[in-house]
């Protein structure tokens, strides 16, 4: 792992800061690219994104404060010196972040569940590069493995799970199904605001699936506060677009049950007219016997 990626003596250039930067250029270009297809302005846009970086990076802060608050206290100069007691709360961003670009588009007078679409794959985009400067710079560690995809993480014994590349991989995976999305939300083939709960429910996912290869944990009592949000919103979630695509579903299960249903009646058909022709045929038998 390498946590400092350029040093100059006078100055340490940080491996996950790069990528943070990164993260930052690529999700704005990637949203400016988006935006340029509606008839948003760019400049309410992106003050609306540089709104909710600063609302996001607050809650993040405070939610993580809140969780370990007996290190923490009533100390606001802790809370405000993150190079010095690091560590925010990533699930307290993504609310908080969504949460003030709300307050922004009411008052700006912009409908969020129309604008918020084209916000998510900038934003996938964003998260896969911060998890792959946490890769990298060894921000986050994985549990022990002995799999044969493992890396050693220095002042750490044993081989690791690659945690946040494995992250990376997935919110790649979730910027091009949204980008996807979004050009299904312009035919109207699907409903505005569809890609503000994928996002919810892909990224619960992702964290339900991966928390437990985590070796630091932010803790709710003596469980994974983490864990315990994402497993609540991704059922959250799987319960509305259960709900938004019942006709869909309850027509492939429709066909799917109507498939075997014909099948087995050829079946059973098959099974009676053999059935009739032996007893047919033993009856001629007795009576050529007899």
């Amino acid at each position: 792992m390498l946590p400092i990626l350029l040093d100059f003596k006078f100055v340490k250039i940080y491996t996950f800061g790069v990528f943070l930067m990164l993260a930052f250029f690529w999700g704005s270009f990637l949203l400016w690219r988006l935006i340029r297809l509606t008839s948003y302005k760019e400049e309410e846009i992106f003050d609306g994104l540089f709104w909710s970086l600063a609302g996001g990076l607050f809650w993040g802060r405070l939610v993580y404060v809140i969780l370990n608050f007996k290190e923490f206290g009533f100390n606001f100069l802790k809370f405000i010196l993150i190079n010095g007691y690091p560590g925010l709360s990533l699930y307290g961003g993504f609310f908080g972040g969504f949460l003030t670009i709300f307050i922004y588009f009411l008052v700006k007078k912009i409908k969020f569940s129309e604008a918020i679409d084209y916000f998510v794959p900038p934003l996938f985009i964003a998260l896969a590069l911060g998890k792959l400067g946490s890769f990298f710079s060894g921000a986050e560690v994985g549990t022990k493995t002995k799999f044969l995809l493992a890396v050693k993480y220095i002042g750490f014994d044993g081989f690791r799970h690659l945690t946040p590349f494995y992250e990376a991989i997935l919110f790649l995976l979730g910027a091009y199904l949204a980008y996807r999305l979004v050009f299904e939300i312009r035919k109207e083939k699907l409903t505005t605001g569809l890609n503000f709960y994928f996002i919810f429910g892909y990224f619960a996912l992702v964290y339900l699936l991966l928390d437990k290869f985590k070796f630091n944990h932010l803790y709710l009592g003596n469980k994974s506060f983490n864990e315990i949000v994402s497993a609540i919103l991704f059922l959250t979630i799987t319960g509305y677009f259960l709900y938004y695509f019942r006709t869909a579903i309850w027509e492939r299960f429709s066909m799917i049950i109507n498939f075997f249903y014909q099948h087995v009646k050829k079946i059973t058909q098959r099974i009676y007219h053999l059935t009739k022709r032996k007893t047919a045929n033993r009856a001629k038998k007795n009576s050529a016997s007899s």
